[in-house]
């Protein structure tokens, strides 16, 4: 058992890579995870953690330290957000492409115009093909438990990607609650030592990073990054089951929420799958079968076992907090609706744009989903594939 505290998501994630004691840091704070920079960088100076701590003058600088660090066979780890993540763009693509296992805490902020500090899955969306793994946290104790599972994850031989773990900006970020603290020599022992593979400091084994690889073997490398994202998601869960044994909280792929029986179902991402759960409390105390599915894990996207978990249901809602303004609805949309393609039976699917930069989206918003889902479910009928709420007519 470990220590009952009260802290917000950020000093969570603070907290999370002080246990794992990183090699190197290196980032450029932006908010609404400044103050996960803000509170690790006391705890170096504080003599906590051996971590050598890099303030960059970028994002892109933070990043590009990263991948040296990581590169030269160090424990590596940042954190970031929104604009920050976008301008680490280049980067990321770099860090993934030489399988570098850097671990990325990230409070998901909106992307400008216009500017905006708050949260949304926008900064993360952008970033879902740059070769990262993707997990995302409902609140600041599935921050901290996914942050310290990533390392495993990226570290793994199979694997050997980089990790970056979501959490809503100020919902989570900046708010306060109660979890539980691992004790320290727990969580080292579950992180373990890191043995780098190939490290450019080992100067008896000479290696390059980096090189011109044009149609020689860069297609071949390639197909190597995606056999290590395939095999991630097998992984993901070996990590999670180690980790349920030791601590007793238990994560998969994504979390079912009273969906073995639903006949409706939302699919959302982090702090808001909250309030779906209590408006799934109220139907189901009215009779209605009213279900979740929480993504935890969207790269590797896990469309199989999507497929298996939604393909009972009559109507389902994929409710983004992002746009990916292509007209069509956002990021989540189109892979889940692609995922129940050869579902049977096949669920009817809509989608919902919500609480951009913030917006708050509130239990009324959840219930009117839900009522147009049973309409659908009876009827048989989409009278709108897709459409923005919590938004102003």
């Amino acid at each position: 058992m470990g220590q009952r505290v009260a802290m917000t998501g950020n000093i969570a994630m603070a907290n999370a890579m002080r246990q794992i004691n990183p090699d190197v840091c290196a980032a450029y704070p932006i908010t609404p995870s400044t103050e996960i920079m803000q509170q690790f960088s006391s705890f170096v100076a504080d003599g906590l953690v051996k971590t050598v701590l890099v303030p960059a003058e970028s994002e892109h600088s933070a990043m590009s330290a990263c991948i040296g660090a990581a590169a030269a066979g160090g424990r590596v780890m940042t954190a970031t957000s929104s604009q920050g993540l976008a301008l680490m763009w280049e980067m990321l693509f770099i860090a993934a492409g030489n399988r570098l296992p850097i671990v990325l805490a990230m409070a998901n902020r909106a992307l400008s115009a216009p500017i905006n500090i708050h949260g949304d899955t926008s900064d993360a969306m952008g970033a879902r093909d740059s070769g990262w793994i993707q997990i995302f946290s409902e609140n600041g104790q599935e921050a901290y438990d996914n942050l310290i599972q990533a390392v495993r994850i990226a570290e793994h031989l199979d694997i050997r990607l980089p990790v970056m773990v979501g959490m809503d900006g100020f919902i989570i970020s900046h708010s306060i609650e109660s979890m539980e603290l691992l004790d320290d020599e727990k969580v080292r022992d579950f992180v373990g030592e890191y043995t780098p593979s190939r490290p450019l400091l080992d100067i008896q084994h000479p290696r390059t990073y980096g090189p011109l690889d044009l149609q020689d073997y860069y297609i071949e490398h390639k197909r190597q990054e995606y056999e290590a994202m395939k095999n991630a998601k097998s992984v993901i869960l070996e990590v999670a089951k180690d980790f349920s044994n030791r601590f007793g909280r238990e994560y998969g792929l994504f979390e079912a929420y009273h969906l073995d029986d639903a006949e409706v179902a939302i699919v959302v991402l982090n702090s808001a799958a909250g309030t779906v759960k209590t408006v799934i409390e109220e139907l189901r105390a009215d009779g209605v079968k009213a279900g979740l599915l929480k993504p935890r894990v969207f790269r590797p996207f896990p469309a199989e076992e999507i497929a298996a978990a939604l393909s009972g249901v009559k109507a389902v809602c994929v409710m983004d907090r992002a746009d990916g303004v292509n007209a069509v609805g956002g990021p989540l949309f189109p892979e889940f609706r692609s995922a129940l393609y050869d579902a049977t039976p096949r669920p009817m699917i809509i989608n919902k744009v919500f609480g951009l930069g913030g917006r708050d989206l509130g239990l009324h918003h959840v219930r009117e989903v839900f009522a147009e889902l049973g309409k659908i479910a009876e009827t048989g009928k989409i009278e709108t594939l897709a459409e923005y709420i919590t938004v102003r007519n």
